[in-house]
């Protein structure tokens, strides 16, 4: 059973390893876009004294994408907030028992996010737009519109995804140090980023 489960964990964390690169990568751009926004409106309102109307919604925009894509990383990391003593100081296999009930529940609190989400913003919320918020089509002979709210509430439907597959993922984990405590876990990548951190 353990061989089978390191088996499906060693096809799973690459692919989520590779999908959280990626969103780790946006999500610097997005961090650095936001700043840059930020920063204009600061001088377009304090020194030219004419402040512009999308900044704030853009920073929004930009800040929403931005924590959607990097939550997922930060839970397989353990970057959450979280009182870990319990666990350390039971017995390894006791420990990951306890946190596969927890993430079992987060499972179920997850699905029940990316419902909600999933309604929001496919659904009546995401149908109204931007109020400030455009794209400038106009400026190479388009049409300029609106941006819908649903690209912007879509952010956060793609987190709780991406938090689920992770949350898949650490179950496995928990499940093979249930199975043998002494099991060499497939690398996540968390010491690689450690040693970045430092």
């Amino acid at each position: 059973m353990d061989r089978l489960l390191t088996a499906i964990l060693g096809i799973l964390m690459p692919i989520n390893s590779f999908i959280l690169r990626v969103g780790r990568t946006i999500a610097w751009v997005a961090l650095a876009l936001m700043v840059f926004v930020i920063l204009l409106q600061v001088f377009f309102r304090y020194v030219l004294n004419s402040a512009l109307p999308w900044p704030d919604e853009a920073a929004r925009f930009l800040m929403l994408w931005m924590t959607g894509l990097i939550a997922p990383s930060a839970y397989r990391w353990s970057g959450f907030v979280a009182i870990d003593m319990v666990p350390a100081a039971m017995p390894k296999r006791s420990g990951a028992l306890l946190m596969m009930v927890l993430m079992v529940l987060s499972t179920l609190v997850l699905v029940m996010a990316i419902s909600f989400g999933w309604s929001h913003t496919m659904g009546f919320g995401g149908n109204f737009e931007s109020s400030s918020l455009r794209v400038p089509l106009d400026w190479v002979g388009g049409e300029t519109f609106k941006v819908k709210l649903r690209y912007m509430y879509g952010s956060l439907l793609l987190g709780m995804i991406l938090l689920l597959v992770i949350n898949v993922e650490l179950i496995l984990r928990s499940c093979l140090t249930l199975i043998n405590p002494e099991a060499a876990l497939p690398d996540d990548g968390s010491a690689n980023m450690m040693a970045r951190a430092d």
